[in-house]
């Protein structure tokens, strides 16, 4: 049994362009009915399970939130690629690190809750290769990776993530009770709605 701690990758690069088209507001400082960011919440989630996170940002401003949080924020100057480009640079920076696994998660995903994550790192460690959570028949995210798919994660490009790897490859599914898994904001009514539930 692998008994490491992943290193938790929030994917926080995005321009949140469908949120707001003019790209005055940046979707993932937005706050959440807390009163939290939303990329705050979803960094907060994973530190409370992962003791290292590497945030992908484009921003300082970002970053330097992140590091408040404890995470490792990385500004990559590329982020305008899309997010496959994004996460084989956060891969890459993993691997250096000396991971055996990655949590792969979404900064607009504020909803999962740790215990879901913790789940996922119990899969990886009893020698699942690929983990992924499902709600109600739904898959979700974040998803887990072992080392064995590091080299086909660095190798992504442009827009393209890591679905073609679900695919092909053993995927333990997780049935969990946590929505959060396949709510995600991408749109202000996505905010303006949980709000009001709340």
């Amino acid at each position: 049994m692998r008994q490491h701690i992943p290193v938790g990758i929030l994917l926080a690069a995005g321009f949140g362009k469908r949120f707001d088209p003019t790209g005055a507001r940046n979707k993932l400082l937005e706050l959440l009915e807390n009163g939290t960011p939303i990329a705050l919440q979803a960094a907060q989630n994973l530190r409370q399970v992962l003791s290292d996170v590497i945030a992908v940002v484009h921003t300082p401003e970002l970053a330097a939130q992140f590091t408040g949080l404890g995470c490792r924020p990385l500004i990559f100057p590329h982020a305008d690629q899309g997010m496959g480009a994004s996460l084989a640079y956060a891969i890459s920076v993993a691997d250096e690190l000396g991971a055996d696994s990655v949590l792969v998660a979404l900064a607009d995903m504020p909803y999962v809750q740790p215990a879901t994550i913790q789940q996922i790192v119990n899969a990886l460690n009893s020698g699942a290769d690929i983990v992924q959570p499902v709600f109600q028949k739904q898959p979700g995210h974040p998803v887990g990776f072992s080392k064995r798919h590091f080299s086909a994660l660095m190798a992504l490009t442009g827009d393209t993530g890591a679905r073609h790897l679900l695919h092909e490859f053993p995927v333990m599914h997780i049935s969990v009770d946590d929505p959060g898994v396949v709510h995600d904001i991408d749109y202000l009514s996505d905010l303006r709605s949980q709000k009001n539930e709340s």
